[in-house]
């Protein structure tokens, strides 16, 4: 299963990091970008975008075990962007990367199962299956119920692959929804309940299940709360780095050996060739430099928690 993939090179690299191609083209450097093509501008964006996208994976894919592409920022860019979005899943996958692509999706019954054929699953034509996007690990938005997550499920079980459900998110006002009390107890609570039912039957050899959970590292006690509650959950923690969280504010989401969460970070690699501590080096030697930083800041904490990988 994925997430035992995912666990056993998140130990191989001492590295609980996944860092996020949320690119946008507004994010190059100068001189990343190309003329713009005046009849089809997108067309150069996406592949200007494509580019920095390689540059910095060629300068990560051995320090760390995956990515998070996040497919909003591709979309900006028409169906350009989506080829560059999917040629970057490609290329992640061909440096031996765990991916995991960020659509949030959710809907009810034959939409979300087109979703999960787009992700998961696959069109079968002609004696094959063909993938649109080949994610590893999808995303996932619970907040339609149940029949909203089951096509990702039975595509799952003949897969092999994940999905990460949004259970408490790192956006400020998260809890507008998700602390609200239902029958006294936090809405985010009934939605990890759930998590933890549908991941059941998906627990693999690393004790995980590969029906994990997305939760914010700016919410470090509901973090923590989750990790005691559900031992078999694998978590996504957003929120590091521009989002103000460090690694003391993360440690708390990883189980007694370090494991059980990989800890994305997006803009604080993108740009840290904007940061002068990296402002002489190129922008991926500069993303490459800012993994480093985050894996030592993270190693530190969790050594800090008696929790080393």
């Amino acid at each position: 299963m994925v997430f035992d993939i995912l666990g056993y090179k998140i130990k191989e690299t001492k590295a609980p990091i996944c860092v996020g191609l949320d690119t946008a083209y507004d994010y190059l450097p100068d001189y990343c970008r190309s003329e713009l093509n005046e009849n089809d501008p997108f067309e150069t964006m996406a592949s200007d975008i494509l580019k920095f996208n390689t540059a910095i994976i060629d300068e990560i894919f051995d320090i760390v075990p995956a990515v998070k592409i996040q497919i909003a920022y591709y979309e900006m860019y028409g169906y350009h962007g989506l080829k560059a979005y999917k040629e970057t899943i490609d290329y992640a996958h061909a440096k031996g990367m765990v991916v995991i692509c960020d659509a949030k999706r959710g809907d009810i019954g034959a939409t979300a199962a087109a979703y999960s054929t787009a992700f998961l699953g696959g069109v079968e034509a002609a004696g094959k299956i063909h993938h649109a996007f080949e994610a590893d690990i999808l995303t996932v938005n619970p907040y339609l119920g149940s029949d909203g997550i089951e096509p990702f499920l039975n595509d799952m079980e003949h897969s092999g692959k994940g999905i990460f459900v949004l259970v408490k998110t790192s956006n400020p006002s998260s809890g507008e929804f998700q602390d609200k009390l239902c029958e006294g107890k936090a809405n985010y609570l009934q939605v990890a309940e759930k998590v933890a039912e549908w991941g059941e039957k998906f627990i693999g050899r690393t004790g995980y299940s590969s029906v994990g959970a997305v939760v914010g590292a700016t919410y470090t006690e509901q973090a923590k709360e989750l990790r005691e509650l559900y031992p078999h959950m694998f978590l996504l923690i957003p929120g590091y780095g521009a989002q103000g969280a460090g690694g003391d504010d993360i440690a708390v989401a990883f189980d007694a050996h370090g494991g059980g969460a990989v800890v994305n970070n997006s803009r604080g690699i993108l740009l840290a060739y904007k940061q002068e501590r990296y402002k002489t080096v190129s922008f991926e030697l500069a993303a490459r430099a800012a993994t480093l930083d985050m894996k030592e800041d993270i190693l530190a904490a969790l050594k800090r928690a008696g929790k080393e990988i």
